[in-house]
């Protein structure tokens, strides 16, 4: 990287890197030298972006550790749909993992935990960081199928499909982040990021590209399509019914549609934009631009955070989950919510058998009548 560009970590994933790897000896030793309050701006905002990571590596792990409760404890909760809410939880908690020892070197100003554990926490960072993002499109593509296609999608949304599709995202991702799994290690400092070979920039450059259209605009565009569709098969098919129905349909679908797409776009558009900016153009490195990439890379960790409650809380049987779990209902629990749910269910298998067998009695009563006339 040029002296006079303004180099972002050489890892363009969520992974924040202190001083020492976004700027060069010679970009470092101007600034201390010219004005000695950048130096005290870059303590102050190093000490700030620690403890939000602190915060949110607690609300994160909380939050998707109950959404992985509430799924395994409860047989009613093991829909297709939340067959991928816990793959993203899962994915979400690791993430979060690695939270501490990233706001510690960041603090430190370098790695205290040896070669070996830079490469893991980087693998682990990345490769949750790719399957987080793959998941939500995995999901959206699902959304679709059950909106658009209800009858024709059955035979692909089960539980032992979705458990499948898992198991391969898990396995893309990891093939998409053999980069970061190779070249992670540590400089001369020793700060843990990417250590590319020669020619760096090429590489770098390289890198940035790759991990944007894969890990951001591939995804995004898909998440786009789907709910586009979504929203048009609704509209069309809202005309059939009534009119407040229709509305609400449409309001709801709306609803999610904008608060998916608005958070994710939120949470990771400018992280990229940073990555991309850096391997196209010259900046001049300064203070307030390396804190203001410390908060972006913050929040793309944030998503982890936002995930539960987009996927979660904006669902009534999550919230009913939640609220029994943390004994915030006094009548009733989850056992009895199973029940309950597994009564009405007997109740519409009961009342489909009935519906199919009348069916089936008016199809054989014309089937007899045809032969009758027949024979006449």
């Amino acid at each position: 990287v040029a002296m006079d560009q303004w180099p972002l970590p050489p890892n363009p994933l969520n992974f924040s890197l202190p001083e020492p790897l976004l700027w060069n000896d010679s970009d470092l030793d101007l600034l201390n030298i010219s004005d000695r309050r950048d130096s005290h701006q870059d303590k102050t905002s190093s000490v700030v972006i620690t403890f939000i990571y602190f915060v949110v590596c607690a609300v994160g792990l909380c939050g998707n550790t109950l959404v992985i409760y509430v799924i395994l404890r409860y047989a009613k909760m093991k829909t297709v749909t939340n067959i991928y809410i816990l793959n993203l939880a899962v994915a979400d908690v690791l993430c979060m993992m690695s939270l501490p020892f990233i706001s510690l070197q960041l603090a430190l100003v370098h790695w205290p935990f040896g070669e070996a554990l830079c490469r893991a926490i980087m693998t682990v960072d990345a490769l949750n960081q790719f399957t987080s993002i793959f998941c939500l499109t995995v999901m959206s593509i699902d959304r679709y199928l059950a909106v658009v296609h209800p009858i024709k999608s059955t035979k692909w949304r089960k539980p032992r499909i979705a458990k499948l599709i898992n198991l391969t995202v898990w396995g893309v991702s990891l093939l998409v982040n053999l980069p970061t799994m190779i070249f992670s290690g540590l400089d001369k400092v020793p700060v843990c990021g990417i250590v590319w070979p020669e020619p760096q920039e090429v590489y770098y450059k390289a890198f940035m590209f790759y991990t944007f259209f894969i890990g951001f605009f591939l995804p995004l565009i898909v998440i786009c399509m789907c709910y586009v569709l979504i929203i048009v098969k609704v509209k069309s098919s809202g005309m059939r019914v009534s009119s407040s129905k229709r509305r609400r349909s449409e309001r709801k679908v709306t609803r999610m549609v904008s608060i998916v797409v608005a958070v994710f776009i939120l949470c990771w558009l400018p992280f990229y934009v940073f990555n991309v900016t850096s391997a196209t153009s010259v900046i001049k490195p300064t203070s307030a631009l390396k804190s203001t990439f410390d908060f972006v890379v913050v929040l793309g960790y944030a998503n982890s955070c936002a995930n539960p409650i987009l996927y979660a809380f904006l669902s009534d049987n999550f919230k009913k989950s939640f609220q029994n779990v943390l004994c915030l209902r006094k009548v009733g629990g989850l056992d009895e919510m199973d029940r309950s749910d597994s009564r009405a269910d007997r109740s519409r298998m009961v009342h489909d058998i009935l519906v199919n067998n009348a069916n089936l009695d008016t199809h054989n009563a014309a089937l007899l009548n045809g032969e009758l006339q027949t024979a006449i």
